[in-house]
């Protein structure tokens, strides 16, 4: 891509030229951030009027928001979702079924108690779960998107990820906690 050519109106995908799908090619994404950077990091721009200097900036922030958001799966699909209209409404709908919920009750209780145990052990197993039960629900969300183009389910499948991420994020401080 020339830097003449740069369109701040592409999507995401369009910008790294991937296809509009949750399932994307990782190492892809990787390799057209590599260059993307390599041609609007702002040093390439100092020599540069003001005004070019600020549309490198410009350009740099998009490609790095852009890849970050690609990158993760829950940003991804919250992204591609927004792209369809879809609002994931994670904010004010946190509606769930009951299973899920009680198991979210149930990990945030065995999260509590093995921190409060020092138990590394049992912190170890209850990630090594998560991570399998974050791998089904973005196994979900790329049949929900991309085969059956059902995006409200896909939205739920979104909100359910987010718990699991915020699990994820109280298991990584009870580590932390347990190694003070």
């Amino acid at each position: 891509m020339q830097l003449a050519s740069f369109d701040f109106q592409q999507n995401h995908f369009q910008l790294f030229g991937l296809a509009q799908s949750y399932q994307i090619d990782i190492a892809q994404l990787e390799q057209q951030y590599r260059a993307l950077q390599a041609q609007v990091h702002p040093d390439k721009s100092a020599h540069l009027p003001d005004a070019e200097q600020r549309l490198a900036v410009q350009r740099a922030t998009l490609v790095n928001e852009a890849y970050q958001t690609l990158r993760s799966p829950l940003r991804r699909a919250r992204y591609l979702l927004s792209l369809y209209g879809v609002d994931t409404q994670e904010e004010n709908n946190t509606v769930m079924p009951l299973d899920f919920l009680m198991a979210q009750m149930e990990w945030r209780e065995a999260v509590a108690e093995a921190q409060q145990a020092k138990d590394a052990a049992t912190l170890d197993k209850l990630e090594v779960q998560i991570k399998r039960e974050t791998r089904e629900l973005e196994a979900q969300l790329a049949v929900k998107i991309d085969i059956e183009k059902s995006y409200a389910a896909a939205a739920g499948a979104v909100r359910k990820l987010r718990f699991m991420e915020k699990l994820a994020e109280e298991i990584h401080a009870a580590y932390d906690a347990i190694d003070l």
